[in-house]
């Protein structure tokens, strides 16, 4: 059965700090392509902003994203799962806690930040991987 570390095995992990002006993570979201990315402080796990937080948060209420710290506007009530958890467990916690990421734990440490696409195109791959087998056993290739 796949864990999650299987999954973020060799990425590398992107964060922003609380202090850091909106504007200044809407831009290193943009950068990396992601539509979220974890609050840190030194070691600890302090939040997590998202493209969600940014509209209501942000532009809902007129807030200025050049001088408001992402600290104040992140979501601070996240889900989080142990890096040992199997994807199943992912998902569940997922459509339970109405997220699309969640940050991943190792002995109370954030070690990675799972995503919907990360299952998705994890199981994506293992399915075709599964058809190729299966087409080359009919065929009598295998």
């Amino acid at each position: 059965m796949s864990r999650i570390k299987d999954i973020l095995q060799g990425r590398s992990l992107n964060w922003v700090e609380e202090d850091q002006t909106v504007a200044d993570v809407v831009k290193r979201m943009a950068e990396l392509n992601v539509g979220a990315i974890l609050v840190v402080k030194g070691t600890e796990l302090r939040g997590v902003f998202s493209e969600r937080d940014l509209m209501m948060r942000v532009v809902l209420p007129g807030v200025s994203p050049s001088s408001t710290p992402v600290g104040s506007v992140m979501s601070t009530e996240i889900a989080t799962l142990d890096e040992t958890a199997g994807l199943e467990e992912a998902m569940e916690r997922m459509q339970t806690h109405n997220c699309r990421h969640l940050p991943v734990m190792r002995n109370g440490q954030v070690t990675g930040f799972l995503s919907m696409r990360d299952l998705m195109n994890y199981e994506l791959a293992r399915k075709t991987e599964e058809l190729t087998h299966m087409r080359a056993y009919i065929h009598g290739t295998a």
